[in-house]
C-alpha cells in the first residue's frame, strides 16, 4: 500500500482530526501533478498542468495511493487516513480551497 504523506498547518490538521474535513487540496501546478500521476510508468514531468495536457504521450494515470498521512507541519504529530481517491474538480473554500478554480481533491476514507 503506497501512502502519500502531506505536511498541514494547524487549521487544517485539527479540522481533518476531528473529522469536520473529509478531504485535501492541492492546487493543479507542475509540483503536485509529478506527485500525483504518471506517464508512461514515470512520474510525469512536463509542465504542461494548467492545461491537463502531456505534450509526450497524452495519457495519464493516478497513481493509485492505499493511504494518506497527515503531519502537523513538519512535526512528529501525525495521522494516517485511507485514501478513497484523488480527482479534479472545484472544492469547498470553508476547507481551503481557492474560490472558482479546479484542483486536486484527495478523498479521504476510515482513519486507520
Amino acid at each position: 500500500m503506497k501512502t502519500l504523506y502531506l505536511p498541514l498547518k494547524k487549521e487544517w490538521y485539527e479540522m481533518i482530526e476531528s473529522g469536520r474535513k473529509t478531504e485535501e487540496y492541492r492546487e493543479i501546478k507542475p509540483y503536485w501533478a509529478s506527485r500525483l500521476f504518471f506517464c508512461f510508468g514515470m512520474p510525469c514531468i512536463d509542465g504542461n498542468f494548467p492545461q491537463l495536457a502531456c505534450s509526450y504521450c497524452e495519457i495519464f494515470a493516478l497513481r493509485r495511493f492505499g493511504a494518506v498521512r497527515f503531519s502537523y507541519g513538519y512535526t512528529k504529530r501525525a495521522m494516517t487516513f485511507e485514501c478513497k481517491g484523488i480527482t479534479i474538480g472545484k472544492g469547498n473554500p470553508a476547507w481551503g480551497a481557492p474560490e472558482n478554480e479546479d484542483v486536486f481533491i484527495i478523498k479521504l476514507g476510515e482513519r486507520l
